[in-house]
């Protein structure tokens, strides 16, 4: 009579928190999967990336993390340095992309080749990842500015890097919300930067275009 049903009262609302997480940040990973490929195609090759490729990446990306998932791993993402890569190397063939892969994987397996790695001196590393993470920025100041800023891109721009950054470099933001928002929000500025951009472009009224 006094009994407590567990199942019938908890799980639903263990799983709705999961799911609400869980999506939330398969929506930012594709965000973040359209931006890599639109920065790789304008750094690598000069062009814009189209629509099939996009879709093509996002489909790739979404397949990946599906896959993840049966590992119970969380979903996938597309790191922003291979961005860096492209635009510092031009780069772009399929067979040194291949071979860069294998040679992670073996890494990966083979502990005395990681470790051949590891001893690369940290001023070396250093100035790689100096030179290959204003590459990133570079080349997305290039995507922000090919077409002129209005003040409505301006404001979407604006509002998602302040809020980007500054939830991203002060995580004590969030000490007082709910777990599950310092979950999915805290670890990085990149979840609620993709998503106040995201809504202000849904709720801001668009430009009427010039006659």
């Amino acid at each position: 009579m006094f009994g407590f049903d567990f199942m019938n009262s908890v799980f639903p609302v263990i799983f709705t928190v999961m799911f609400v997480g869980i999506f939330i940040m398969f929506i930012v990973t594709a965000v973040e999967t359209v931006g890599d490929i639109s920065g790789v195609m304008e750094g690598g090759l000069g062009r814009e990336a189209t629509d099939k490729e996009l879709s093509g990446g996002v489909i790739c990306d979404g397949l990946g993390s599906s896959f993840a998932a049966l590992f119970g791993v969380l979903p996938n993402t597309s790191f922003s340095q291979n961005v860096g890569l492209v635009a510092m190397t031009k780069v772009v063939n399929r067979f040194a992309i291949s071979t860069g892969a294998i040679f992670l994987i073996l890494c990966g397996l083979c502990p005395k080749l990681g470790a051949v790695v590891s001893i690369m001196p940290q001023s070396v590393l250093g100035g790689a990842a100096v030179m290959m993470f204003s590459s990133i920025v570079i080349s997305g100041i290039q995507l922000i500015t090919k077409e002129p800023l209005t003040p409505r891109s301006l404001s979407i721009v604006s509002v998602a890097l302040g809020v980007g950054y500054g939830m991203g470099a002060n995580t004590g933001v969030l000490a007082h919300a709910p777990q599950a928002v310092q979950l999915i929000f805290g670890g990085s500025g990149i979840v609620p930067a993709a998503m106040v951009a995201i809504l202000l472009n849904i709720l801001l009224p668009k430009e009427s275009a010039a006659k």
